[in-house]
């Protein structure tokens, strides 16, 4: 397996992708949304995303969202989509994404890294937990969604 940090040639390997992990949300399929969502994300350098290849295969991706700590003074990721595809689930690969954003985020001297998950997706609350990631109870998120 290797992961490599993508670009617009992947474009065509990372969509699909995207587009399940969003059906995963139970959102409706939308391949071409998915193109140009993600399109414009590494046109406008708004994400980095990782992407997780067995030979000629894309079976992963994870994708970053910079913010920034005014407390910290420093760039800060949230790690807002991780997924793998089903039948390359239970290898690695999702671990092996998760080790390069911690390696990519500790190269840039990143103050954090942060994601957010389903109450309910255990199998992902349990290999976060497996990779030191700890839950925080320190601050209340209020959404307001349009």
């Amino acid at each position: 397996m290797d992961i490599m940090k993508a670009d617009i040639t992947l474009l065509e390997l990372i969509t699909p992708l995207f587009n399940a992990y969003r059906m995963f949300y139970e959102q409706t399929s939308n391949l071409e949304g998915a193109r140009q969502f993600i399109q414009e994300r590494i046109a406008n350098q708004e994400s980095v995303i990782f992407l997780a290849m067995e030979g000629e295969t894309a079976v992963g991706f994870t994708q970053l969202y910079p913010t920034f700590s005014s407390v910290g003074m420093k760039k800060g990721y949230i790690l807002n989509d991780l997924y793998v595809d089903t039948n390359y689930r239970m290898k690695g690969i999702g671990r092996a994404l998760i080790q390069e954003v911690f390696q990519f985020c500790e190269e840039r001297n990143a103050h954090f890294v942060q994601l957010e998950t389903a109450a309910d997706n255990v199998q992902a609350k349990t290999l976060y937990e497996k990779m030191g990631m700890q839950l925080s109870n320190e601050y209340d998120c209020y959404v307001k969604r349009f």
